[in-house]
């Protein structure tokens, strides 16, 4: 319950993040980012800000702490650890930022819907992975994962 939906987050964040990093217009054309017409250059500039810090920031340390926790090693364990407070993190931080850009001069997001269901099952699980790799033990932790 902790390694394959990490890994699924991994590929995510990889696709939508790392790629839209890399060339932002390219994830307007998957569909992964929002073009700057619908929610201004600022909002543009803010999603291309968090596809950034995912890509040498949070994607290495998923992937690292991925890695490390299945391996049972400490260090990942506080590398698993580090990137899941970032999934508790970002997530709030988008849909926050969203709610109070309504009704903005150019902010036209054709809809939340999606925005509201990623983030809050990404919330979730990282809040509840996280509970996990803090308060089981080291057997219950592997049969969670």
């Amino acid at each position: 319950m902790l390694q394959v939906p990490g890994w699924l987050l991994l590929v995510y964040l990889v696709f939508a993040q790392g790629i839209s990093a890399l060339d932002y217009e390219l994830g307007v054309r998957l569909g992964t980012q929002e073009s700057p017409e619908a929610i201004t250059e600022v909002g543009a500039a803010f999603w291309y800000g968090f596809a950034f810090g995912d890509l040498v920031t949070y994607i290495p340390l998923l992937c690292i702490g991925l890695i490390g926790y299945m391996r049972r090693a400490a260090w990942g364990r506080l590398a698993f650890a580090a990137a899941l407070g970032i999934t508790i993190y970002w997530p709030i931080v988008c849909l926050a930022a969203m709610v109070k850009a309504r009704g903005a001069a150019g902010w036209n997001l054709p809809s939340e819907v999606p925005y509201w269901i990623v983030c809050i099952v990404i919330e979730l699980w990282g809040a509840w992975a996280l509970w996990v790799v803090f308060t089981k033990s080291p057997h219950e932790r592997a049969e969670a994962s």
